[in-house]
């Protein structure tokens, strides 16, 4: 038993690496108020135009982060949160803007990208390819200051204070975020898995990431049907 033990805490060490994640997923199997991955951003910069894209496979109908930027001015610095099927949230900067109708489905894989330009405010949410309304928020302002990026679980504290209601249950992949406001046309070529300019604030296929408590690195293969 106290080998076990033993064993289960060397698994669950945090360990800080570098990787080419392509064709690989963030597992996280359970709900908890702990399990999560710190994501080490390429730059550090004041920012005042976001864009941010991933891939969610998940079955919970429950809300969940899908992607948690805090600062030290602002938890919800930068915060993709799903309320529930097809209703969505956008954070910056403490103000929210909710997004009705973004078709996603579960046991699948959905993708989400979201973007906000600071010198008109405006911001969107595109959802496997269909874009939301366009609508305004925090004009004017800046991410400012070091950021934490984490995924499995929502900040509500700078790097912490988290609660298992929100926290991600299922698997990601494919998370870039860039400093700049990605077009149409780039936003339905990461969604269709052609090529696109990889991420320069976040790039999946040279992450610097610290995986902390129960998450696992494993193929995105395992989670494709297979015919018989």
């Amino acid at each position: 038993m106290e080998r076990l033990v033993v064993l289960l805490s060397l698994f669950l060490l945090t360990t800080a690496e570098r990787q080419d994640l392509s064709g690989k997923m963030f597992t996280f199997p359970v709900e908890s108020n702990t399990h999560h991955v710190l994501l080490s951003p390429e730059l550090n910069k004041i920012m005042f135009t976001v864009s941010v894209c991933l891939r969610s496979f998940s079955d919970i109908s429950r809300a969940q982060s899908l992607f948690s930027l805090s600062l030290p001015s602002a938890d919800n610095g930068f915060l993709i949160y799903k309320s529930k099927k097809a209703l969505y949230e956008l954070y910056i900067l403490g103000a929210t803007n909710t997004f009705w109708g973004l078709q996603d489905e579960p046991n699948v894989w959905n993708s989400i990208c979201a973007t906000w330009d600071a010198t008109t405010g405006l911001s969107q949410l595109w959802v496997n390819g269909i874009p939301s309304s366009r609508k305004g928020i925090k004009a004017g302002s800046s991410l400012m200051g070091i950021p934490k990026i984490i995924l499995g679980q929502e900040q509500d504290s700078y790097g912490g204070k988290f609660d298992t209601a929100q926290s991600f249950v299922g698997m990601l992949t494919d998370v870039h975020m860039w400093d700049s406001v990605l077009s149409p046309a780039q936003i339905a070529y990461y969604t269709s898995g052609g090529q696109f300019q990889p991420g320069n604030v976040l790039n999946w296929n040279s992450l610097e990431f610290t995986k902390n408590g129960y998450v696992v690195v494993e193929s995105k293969e395992t989670s494709y049907k297979v015919g018989f």
